[in-house]
């Protein structure tokens, strides 16, 4: 109801002033404004959306046989335990560096062995009286 009573106000005065006098932000009219140019100057309505492209690999990602190993030195047994920042600390300990502890997670994200590994507490089913 404000918006289109800025532009004639503003012929007589300034946008200021008209702003001021209405009670809209000028912030709020001048988006309005540059929004409204924007919308007039699209040929054929609303823009399209982008098309998604995968992302590309990147140069230094592990290969299959790599992450394999590094899925390997995750499950064995002595790591059971532990946390993946403790096993990439004992694997650099013992000379190995298979990848950053960031990849290892990541790794244990793809095949289900993050997350919560303690009991959880369930409530119990509530009877009727």
């Amino acid at each position: 109801m404000i918006a289109p009573a800025v532009a004639p106000l503003a012929e007589v005065t300034d946008v200021v002033t008209a702003c001021g006098l209405l009670g809209r932000s000028r912030a709020s009219h001048y988006r309005a404004v540059k929004e409204a140019e924007r919308r007039a100057a699209l040929p054929f309505g609303p823009e399209p959306a982008p098309a998604q492209t995968p992302r590309p690999t990147p140069p230094n990602a592990l290969s299959s046989a790599e992450r394999d190993r590094v899925y390997a030195a995750l499950t064995e047994p002595r790591f059971a335990d532990k946390a993946v920042a403790q096993i990439w600390a004992v694997l650099l300990d013992e000379g190995t560096y298979l990848c950053s502890i960031s990849t290892m997670h990541r790794i244990r994200r793809e095949h289900g062995l993050a997350g919560e590994r303690r009991r959880q507490a369930t409530h119990p089913p509530k009877k009727k009286p």
